[in-house]
């Protein structure tokens, strides 16, 4: 009979093997295997060809009490970058000591992988009796990319009382999460050959005050801070300029990685990019432009929230995870399930987040397994509890 560790291996190879970078968005062979997986066991599941007709979402629903939980997971890839640079093969799903390797091991095909298993799982005892309630499984497309995959799985009715996004958090429990906004700058000046500097008006002298301007305010968002995430950040990413040696560059563009608490909204940050940049442009005489080219917004829930309680005491029982209230630095679909739906939802997953888009990213299957347990274990209590 297989084991939770057999069944969990199986899966996460068959998801890893199958390359689904974004860009440029090659979800449809995983979307296809998570469908036909679930076509095996008697479960109805759906392709979702909204919101990109070429790249199609999974969806299933087992059980028809309540509450509902929603199991969340993306199955887009970041790309695996220079390929010989990695000791195994990225989509070759090695295992070596109880560790596979291969892009989205981590982040997070293994989380769909549990998303799937209990889906299934569930489905039985469901229909056995034994438990009563009801879970939605999403394998998302777009995560990486910001693009609405998971919010077009909820507005189209995959949606439920409570909503756990599996991405890696080493099964710790996060009830609130940084957004981010990224600002691509535009530094205007006048290109003339090199030769004649003065006739040009050179955009790297331009970008100086500007890049100023961005560390003085780096250092005030930094004294704004939560319990939970720290402080607030704005750092610059990427300086970009100059087309040939012997050329004065006519422009220059700056980014900034702009990292959002909760209680901070984005269209105050872009005031705040406003008013900065007019105060460059008022002392400087320096013409810029901005834009906002994406956004992540932050995401929060009550930290003794029933769900967060559950999922927390589980962990720490079977797993001896932390059960202290934990917010994750990084942005997920979550925010989906809690700004946009009005779901309360958490981060939780298997592996290590230091792990995502990493040269040989790796999860301890054995980890994983525990983590198939704890997931199971949370479940059945919310619904016992409910019922």
């Amino acid at each position: 009979m297989s084991t939770h560790s057999d069944r969990l291996e199986r899966i996460v190879s068959e998801l890893v093997a199958r390359e689904s970078e974004n860009p440029p968005g090659n979800e449809a062979a995983v979307a296809e295997f998570v469908h036909e997986w679930f076509g095996d066991r008697g479960i109805d599941a759906d392709f979702v060809t909204r919101p990109d007709p070429d790249r199609p979402q999974v969806a299933a629903r087992v059980g028809d009490g309540e509450p509902t939980v929603v199991l969340n997971g993306h199955i887009d890839v970041v790309p695996a970058g220079d390929r010989s640079k990695w000791t195994h093969d990225p989509y070759g799903a090695a295992v070596v000591d109880g560790t596979l390797y291969g892009r989205g091991s981590a982040d997070m095909k293994t989380g769909v992988a549990l998303g799937m298993l209990a889906t299934a799982d569930f489905a039985s005892a469901f229909d056995g009796g034994k438990v009563d309630g009801s879970v939605v499984f999403h394998a998302a497309m777009g995560e990486e990319t910001a693009e609405p995959g998971t919010k077009t799985l909820l507005e189209s009715g995959y949606d439920g009382d409570y909503g756990v996004v599996l991405e890696p958090t080493g099964m710790r429990t996060a009830t609130s999460e940084k957004g981010l906004a990224w600002y691509e700058i535009t530094v205007a000046g006048d290109p003339s050959h090199a030769s004649r500097p003065d006739q040009g008006d050179n955009a790297i002298a331009n970008a100086r005050p500007v890049l100023d301007a961005l560390d003085a305010y780096d250092t005030r968002v930094r004294e704004r801070r939560h319990d939970l995430l720290g402080p607030a950040y704005a750092t610059t990413t990427c300086l970009e300029t100059g087309v040939k040696e012997n050329v004065v560059p006519g422009s220059a563009t700056i980014t900034v990685d702009r990292r959002l608490l909760p209680s901070e909204d984005v269209t105050d940050i872009d005031a705040e990019v406003d008013a900065l940049l007019d105060d460059v442009e008022s002392e400087h005489g320096v013409r810029t432009d901005w834009e906002r080219t994406r956004t992540y917004e932050p995401a929060e829930i009550p930290v003794d929230n029933p769900l967060a309680s559950v999922f927390r005491e589980q962990s720490a029982e079977i797993a001896g995870v932390p059960d202290d209230p934990w917010g994750i630095e990084a942005s997920t679909d979550v925010r989906n399930f809690v700004n946009d739906a009005g779901t309360p939802a958490i981060t939780w997953g298997p592996g290590d987040l230091d792990q995502a888009h990493t040269v040989d990213e790796c999860i301890d299957l054995a980890h994983a397994t525990t983590a198939l347990d704890v997931l199971e274990a949370s479940l059945t209590e919310l619904f016992e509890a409910d019922g």
